[in-house]
């Protein structure tokens, strides 16, 4: 079996180096995602990075096939890497102004699966309308 290459990434020497580690990182996560179906969550706002360096790790990451926008108490934005599996999440406030950024590393990211909830909520709806009809 295969595993996903990562790049490798010059550090210039006011950065933290933080990039290269946290692509080794993602590496093993995804491994434990195939092999133990283990998610990792990583909280890009937790991690100290000097200015471009986040810009330097999604860029590493690249874009994948899937990109989902959702609307509910502001904006956020779900990105698949070229990674498959490695999911770049987004979030917004009513500003436009970045509130939260993750990596999440799952099979699909919780927040576009459909909650218990909304699902009866949407099995009475249609109920009720085909009781209408």
């Amino acid at each position: 079996m295969s595993h996903p290459t990562l790049p490798a990434i010059e550090v210039p020497p006011w950065e933290t180096g933080n990039v290269q580690p946290l692509l080794h990182e993602i590496g093993h996560a995804l491994r434990e995602l195939l092999n133990n179906n283990k998610e990792t969550c990583i909280d890009l706002h937790a991690l100290p990075m000097a200015p471009g360096e986040e810009a330097r790790l999604v860029e590493a990451l690249g874009k994948g096939e899937i990109s989902v926008q959702l609307r509910a108490l502001g904006k956020s934005r779900i990105d698949e890497t070229k990674y498959p599996g490695v999911w770049l999440i987004t979030h917004f406030n009513a500003n436009e102004e970045v509130v939260g950024k993750f990596i999440e590393i799952t099979r699909i990211p919780d927040l576009i699966k459909s909650q218990r909830e909304d699902i009866a909520a949407g099995l009475l709806n249609l109920e009720d309308e085909l009781h209408e009809e």
